[in-house]
């Protein structure tokens, strides 16, 4: 039977409203970005960002419907990133999937904004498990085994900076744009890797630091300044990525090894990274893994990928009632009936 779910994302500096049937199809998504506001401030401002999706959030609902042709009567389920993200940037989303849920009496699917990075793949793939997913963004690097669909353990995470922020800093301290993963990425292809940098927290765990390589870079800029030396950027952007990249795979092989699995699954926003990219696709290929990537509309902040995680959750019988409420960090394993 088909499920036609209506998806709401506001966790960060997009407001994204979907409408995605039976967790595959997509029919329509309207994203609002933010970019353009907060690149002037070389960050996202939470406040700002709160602000913008209340005057942004009707607009796209309307817009979603609009466009897709879609009445409400025709939509089954509202589904909505509860958590984490900005607290005040959830409220938005989450009180307008409460208000729709209300108003048109439907069921409400609350999700979480890693497991819809995850299941952002499955609007172009069928997942196949068990699988690791690598689930790296500006807020989140973290390993992720799934035995099954929908069942999720955490087997390693970052313990300081996340990658996608490590970009920022570095793009930052190197005078570069906002946002500094896509920058970043582009001038390493022209560069060389000449700079002696750390490769971050090269140990046996599942976990990541990138705070030691990020402090590595800045003190380098810092100390070649200081003697009136030229910063060679492309050469510095390409030896940072490689070292971030690296560890990255080796990690991520590292797990589906141990834990004898063959599907890999790279999601998050620093998906879209052609290095991360084509690094994990040629060691997948050696050891014939099948690795799954979304689509590089799907890597970034969008309520599709919402629509497709909320389906799994809706055959597993996940709902949320009306007193659901935003959270800006919540335990990815144990909300929701596992959800």
């Amino acid at each position: 039977m088909k499920k036609t779910i209506l998806a709401i994302e506001s966790s960060c500096d997009e407001t994204s409203v979907s409408i995605v049937e039976n967790g595959k199809t997509e029919i329509c998504t309207i994203v609002n970005s933010q970019i353009d506001i907060h690149s002037n401030y070389g960050g996202v401002v939470p406040e700002i960002a709160s602000r913008k999706h209340v005057e942004n959030i009707t607009i796209v609902i309307d817009n979603c419907l609009k466009k897709s042709g879609y009445t409400m009567d025709m939509i089954d389920m509202i589904a909505v990133t509860y958590g984490p993200g900005l607290i005040g940037s959830l409220l938005i989303g989450v009180e307008a999937a409460k208000s729709l849920a209300f108003i048109y009496k439907k069921p409400l699917i609350p999700v979480h904004h890693i497991k819809g990075h995850i299941y952002a793949s499955n609007l172009s793939n069928d997942l196949k498990f068990p699988l690791i997913a690598l689930v790296v963004s500006g807020g989140h690097s973290e390993l992720v085994y799934m035995k099954s669909d929908y069942l999720f353990e955490k087997i390693g995470g970052t313990l300081d900076d996340a990658v996608g922020e490590a970009y920022d800093k570095v793009a930052r301290v190197c005078k570069l744009d906002y946002p500094g993963g896509p920058v970043i990425d582009k001038l390493s292809l022209l560069g060389k890797d000449t700079y002696n940098l750390p490769i971050p927290l090269d140990d046996d765990s599942f976990n990541f630091s990138f705070s030691g390589l990020k402090s590595a870079v800045i003190n380098l800029v810092n100390n070649e300044k200081q003697r009136g030396n030229e910063i060679r950027i492309n050469d510095l952007c390409c030896s940072f990525q490689n070292r971030a990249v690296h560890i990255l795979v080796k990690k991520t092989i590292k797990a589906a090894k141990k834990y004898k699995v063959s599907n890999i699954v790279l999601a998050g926003g620093v998906a879209a990274n052609k290095q991360l990219r084509k690094t994990l696709f040629e060691k997948c290929d050696l050891y014939n893994y099948n690795l799954f990537i979304p689509k590089i509309e799907h890597c970034t902040d969008n309520a599709a990928m919402i629509g497709a995680a909320a389906f799994a959750a809706y055959k597993k019988g996940i709902y949320a009632d009306l007193s659901l409420n935003a959270k800006s960090t919540v335990n990815l394993y144990k909300e929701f009936n596992n959800d």
